[in-house]
């Protein structure tokens, strides 16, 4: 096969050699909708037909602002070939982010998914006296459809091939901003090369034997978007889920071999897995508990003893049978990235028979720069595995990872400064992240640059590493550490409320709402201990001493959090600022 070098071959590649009756499938209001290949590839072209008759050039950009669908794919597709930029829209964004980055981009036409997220168009259009065209996805009142202009596309004589031909890999492909935790958004520019690239490099992560994926983490990300373009590199049937809400339900009608996931949604997973065996009694919760134990202990394959592998096989066939079960029964692996994943979530999903491959990177880096594989010795516990083939890592006197290679972006959209500050003299993009790479050739994060802070004493502390430890507790649903200039780190902690309330019960402890609850000596007793086990494996003065409880959960409506779900930690600090003094008073 001839490796794509724009993003729409991976197409021509497809239709070659893996033409099937599901390409992909979207599912609404409980139904499933399938598109072979031969549909889905004629909605692309006579797409793009209808939006050349709308006077669609080479380097114009048309955004896009939807949920996960296979409508997502086709406007994509048909936008790439005519040499177009999508620009995507996180259905979260404010409405000054969404106002500027339209305007910024100088947005040719847009579409929508349905009449809430055209609402909040509307009123970004309006900010900024901005008139675009927009079309809709569902049925919106007083919108035309994107159905519109593949009708229109069908009756143009336009033969498409030279709009292909005349695409550079070297073109803009997609300008994705990035919210970041502090400032207005910067539009990241990524070329078809850029993209291609990571594809390619990522091309042999997944295993012939990988036919099936489910699709949930948002297209609008590049994380997800790359490995959708990998699953179509590799001729994977893809199954969008319906919501967030539905992923249960839609993982077992589609039984998927695997899908990627953020750390977050495994966290959860397993403490839904866990509480059901605290409700089991005797020798099935006897059972239960040996078994995670076992699991919890488990090394990199080939690591473990004979001994081991025999009692590990006894544990899958009693109990981590059913933990594959529950996600469908055929999960031939998962890619976990966005942020950290804690290693004991690594250890025992692989106990689990259920492989779990973390990796790294950014918007900037299209966006894979390391991740672990399923070759032998290709899976490190606590690492982000080994570098892409054709990035260069190096690592800065500072601890910070610097890469450069052609999948990385060239900069950030009219915005030189930003770029000056991101990529050095010799070609380096600066990430921002403290990492080392061991004798192996693995990669390890082990905290953000601008997270770190020094105490009043003088000592630095690196946030993440204490966090993701702190969220080894069931009891954890979020937590965040502060103490720039403070005696000692404290932390505002969010509880997991239905572990604390079943607790709670147990106890004979009053759950009367989680205002009253997180005030309780009693609780406040119970997550000391929780923070004080787990404070052993740092130093005295990175430990946190004090903490706030907070009863309600940080979103990304909210602010609080970024679309990739990481902290806004200048929000966080601003918004709980009473909160953080009551820690340090004496």
């Amino acid at each position: 096969m001839t490796p794509a070098t724009r993003i729409f071959d991976i197409l021509t590649n497809y239709k070659a050699h893996y033409s099937k009756p599901v390409m992909v499938a979207g599912k609404a209001h409980g139904k499933w909708t399938n598109y072979s290949t031969e549909t889905f590839i004629s909605l692309v072209n006579n797409l793009s037909k209808g939006l050349v008759a709308k006077g669609i050039q080479k380097g114009d950009k048309i955004a896009l602002m939807s949920a996960n669908r296979p409508e997502w794919n086709f406007c994509d597709f048909a936008i790439n070939q005519l040499g177009a930029a999508v620009v995507p829209l996180y259905p979260t964004l404010s409405g000054q982010d969404l106002s500027f980055i339209i305007d910024d981009a100088n947005v040719k036409l847009i579409f929508v998914s349905n009449t809430e997220l055209h609402d909040k168009i509307k009123t970004a259009l309006q900010a900024k006296n901005l008139d675009i065209p927009v079309y809709s996805f569902d049925a919106v009142e007083g919108l035309p459809s994107w159905q519109q202009l593949v009708e229109e596309g069908t009756k143009q004589d336009v033969d498409l091939d030279p709009y292909r031909e005349a695409v550079h890999e070297d073109d803009l492909f997609t300008l994705i901003y990035t919210s970041g935790t502090t400032g207005k958004p910067k539009g990241v520019h990524l070329s078809h090369k850029n993209v291609v690239t990571n594809v390619y490099d990522c091309y042999d992560l997944l295993p012939d034997y990988f036919k099936k994926a489910l699709s949930f983490l948002p297209l609008c990300h590049i994380f997800e978007r790359m490995v959708v373009y990998l699953y179509f590199a590799r001729g994977v049937e893809i199954h969008y889920a319906e919501s967030l809400d539905t992923i249960v339900a839609d993982i077992n009608d589609v039984k998927p071999d695997g899908f990627t996931t953020v750390p977050r949604v495994l966290e959860k997973v397993y403490d839904r897995i866990v509480s059901k065996g605290k409700e089991l009694t005797g020798v099935k919760r006897h059972i239960f508990f040996w078994a995670l134990a076992l699991g919890l202990r488990n090394k990199e394959p080939q690591k473990n003893s004979a001994w081991f592998n025999i009692r590990l096989a006894i544990a899958r066939k009693l109990v981590f049978s059913k933990w594959q079960a529950a996600l469908g029964g055929n999960i031939k692996l998962i890619i976990s990235g966005g942020a950290a994943l804690q290693p004991r979530l690594s250890r025992v999903f692989w106990a689990a028979g259920i492989p779990v491959l973390e990796g790294y990177g950014l918007t900037e880096t299209s966006p894979v720069i390391a991740v672990n594989n399923l070759e032998k010795g290709g899976v490190k516990f606590g690492s982000v595995g080994r570098v892409l083939k054709h990035v260069d890592v190096k690592i800065a006197p500072d601890g910070e990872i610097l890469c450069k290679g052609p999948s990385i972006s060239s900069g950030y959209y009219k915005n030189e400064a930003a770029t000056a500050e991101a990529i050095d003299n010799e070609g380096y993009f600066h990430t921002g992240d403290i990492g080392e790479l061991d004798a192996e050739g693995f990669l390890r994060i082990t905290d953000r640059k601008k997270e770190m802070f020094k105490t009043a004493g003088g000592k630095y502390v690196a946030p993440q590493a204490l966090e993701n430890k702190y969220m080894e507790s069931t009891f954890i649903a979020q937590v965040m550490v502060v103490g720039e200039n403070r005696k000692f780190p404290g932390a505002l902690i969010v509880p997991a409320f239905d572990v604390l309330e079943n607790w709670c019960k147990i106890k004979g402890i009053p759950f009367d709402s989680r205002e009253t609850v997180i005030q309780k000596p009693e609780v406040i007793e119970k997550y000391q201990r929780e923070i004080s086990r787990l404070n052993q494996d740092f130093g005295h003065w990175e430990q946190v001493k004090k903490f706030a409880l907070l009863p309600k959960e940080w979103t990304i409506d909210a602010g609080e959090l970024t679309p990739k779900l990481s902290l806004k930690r200048k929000a966080i600090l601003q918004r709980y600022e009473k909160e953080i003094e009551d820690i340090y008073q004496a």
